[in-house]
């Protein structure tokens, strides 16, 4: 990395690159001081509304699980609707989305985005996982009578548990690029998230403000990864103690 930055920085001097096609590592630091108010503040609203649809993605992914594992008739109906959610590319729907929401309340639309771009990994995990147990536990169970409830509750959401965590660790990062595609789509400055920070840098032309909001960006998804990596190891060091 060091020699990365050092060897960008020297050819931008010695080629005299224009600071506004590719200004050089100090031009991009400077820019990061100086924008670190706002910055943060627009990484927190990019967060928060990443945030606000992983929990519904979530909601909404392990409730239609649950039901896909309860329900073979469910799982038939649903499964073709799920991959069909996921296949259908964000900027395709925005539009409708902007509309429904209103062009007054962006961020509702660029959150039901988001939500999309997250449920199925949750779900694929859940429904994958919720399959997984041990067939011998399996026929355990029916050995003692368990019902469906301590079935779900004793057996098959402790073998879900490394692939709901694995989901929503996908479905994390892919809820961060659908906030700022949704963001882009949008192209309202009403949600005053990095994406609109990165529009309105590039549309001045100031290639080192949308440089250090695309640092900015990636901060954070790297903060935001690490976390999950942190809940997956505890997580599943219960799950193999129990």
């Amino acid at each position: 990395m060091v020699l990365l930055l050092v060897g960008w920085e020297v050819a931008c001097a010695a080629l005299r690159v224009p600071s506004y096609f590719l200004p050089p590592p100090s031009a991009i630091a400077l820019a990061l001081a100086q924008d670190a108010p706002s910055l943060a503040a627009a990484a927190w609203r990019t967060f928060s509304m990443a945030l606000e649809a992983l929990i519904a993605a979530s909601l909404f992914a392990t409730a239609l699980a649950t039901g896909v594992a309860a329900s073979r008739t469910l799982g038939h109906a649903v499964r073709p609707l799920a991959v069909a959610l996921q296949v259908t590319p964000i900027v395709a729907v925005a539009p409708l989305f902007v509309i429904w929401a209103g062009v007054d309340h962006p961020g509702r639309a660029i959150v039901a985005l988001a939500t999309i771009a997250a449920f199925f990994p949750i779900f694929s995990g859940l429904v994958r996982g919720l399959a997984s147990a041990d067939p011998d536990l399996e026929r355990l169970f029916d050995l003692y009578g368990a019902t469906a409830v301590q079935r779900l509750l004793r057996l098959r959401v402790p073998s879900a548990t490394p692939f709901v965590i694995e989901g929503h660790k996908v479905a994390a990062g892919a809820a961060i690029i659908g906030t700022v595609v949704a963001e882009f789509v949008a192209g309202s400055g009403g949600a005053q998230g990095l994406a609109w920070r990165i529009m309105e840098a590039g549309n001045r032309l100031q290639t080192a403000r949308m440089f250090a909001a695309i640092i900015a960006l990636a901060l954070m998804a790297a903060i935001l990864h690490a976390a999950f990596q942190t809940l997956e190891r505890r997580a599943l060091v219960w799950w193999r103690g129990r």
